[in-house]
């Protein structure tokens, strides 16, 4: 254990320092549409004159490696896929195929979260199909995001019925792990959380549905994929409490759920320079758990 949390430090301390050698860049990086350089994009869906983007990170000479597809954050009104660039330019670097995806918002599209969980399905369902292509193995394809975006993530995991009709279903859409910063997992009562405070804030009216039907807590079941979930403790946005229920009900289920509190942080807390390396280096441990990235050399 103390071998683990060593290497988790260690990673955190050198994200930190190219963190803060990158600070102007990244914080000039928050445009629409997105502008990163390095990156492929490549159209994964089309609705009336909208063409949505996947923008791809890949290693070197990319064959069979495991992939992530984020979410980026805005309450599904707003926001752009630069959000998880810095993300996504370490997991290619460590051996992913890393890919930060575009989706309709109200903002830009006029859509319900309903729409956004469509396209949010329809991204995992293009890169499962074209796993070949993208040198992708199709079994370790983790979904991510934070905030709305993380729903959007947990919603690929555990939701169906807002897949587009005339898409292939017989192409999974589920992800094989996911990795959540803040995200909005409970919509409705449970047991566990108290969700009434969010009755003004998720309506039927605004969520395109009833809250439950497109809550991911409702809809765990058995054989979820092994999770992690990063949240601060003084979020009042998207309560700490939401993410204790939504892993408890993992847990008793037999589904891995790792929940990281971060005591006096609010939302959006891992956008920061000072914690967006230490869960980065925290999400590096997690996949390197699961066998998907190699261990970190330690130093000596």
């Amino acid at each position: 254990m103390k071998t683990a949390m060593l290497t988790v430090l260690l990673l955190a301390v050198g994200l930190a320092t190219a963190s803060a050698q990158d600070k102007p860049k990244a914080r000039a990086a928050r445009t629409y549409p997105p502008q990163m350089l390095g990156c492929r994009e490549q159209v994964y869906k089309t609705v009336g004159e909208t063409q949505l983007k996947l923008y791809i990170f890949s290693p070197t000479a990319p064959k069979n490696a495991p992939a992530i597809v984020f979410f980026f954050g805005g309450g599904w009104k707003n926001g752009t896929p630069q959000q998880f660039e810095t993300q996504c330019r370490h997991l290619a670097e460590r051996g992913m195929i890393a890919i930060t995806a575009d989706y309709r918002v109200e903002s830009r599209h006029g859509v319900k979260p309903t729409q956004c969980v469509a396209d949010a399905r329809s991204a995992l369902r293009w890169v499962r199909g074209h796993a070949d292509q993208l040198g992708v193995d199709p079994k370790r394809i983790a979904a991510g995001g934070g905030s709305a975006g993380g729903h959007l993530a947990a919603c690929t995991a555990f939701i169906t019925e807002f897949d587009e009709p005339a898409e292939d279903q017989t192409v999974s859409a589920a992800p094989n792990a996911l990795v959540l910063f803040n995200p909005a997992l409970v919509l409705a009562p449970m047991e566990g959380f108290d969700a009434a405070g969010f009755g003004t804030r998720v309506p039927e009216e605004r969520m395109g549905t009833k809250p439950e039907k497109i809550s991911p807590a409702h809809h765990i079941t058995r054989n979820g994929p092994p999770t992690v979930i990063f949240h601060g403790r003084a979020d009042t946005t998207v309560p700490y409490a939401s993410a204790e229920a939504f892993t408890a009900r993992m847990k008793s289920l037999d589904n891995r759920c790792d929940l990281h509190g971060y005591e006096g942080q609010p939302h959006g807390f891992f956008n920061g320079d000072d914690f967006k390396p230490k869960t980065l280096a925290a999400a590096d441990h997690f996949l390197v758990s699961l066998g998907w990235l190699p261990a970190r050399r330690q130093i000596p």
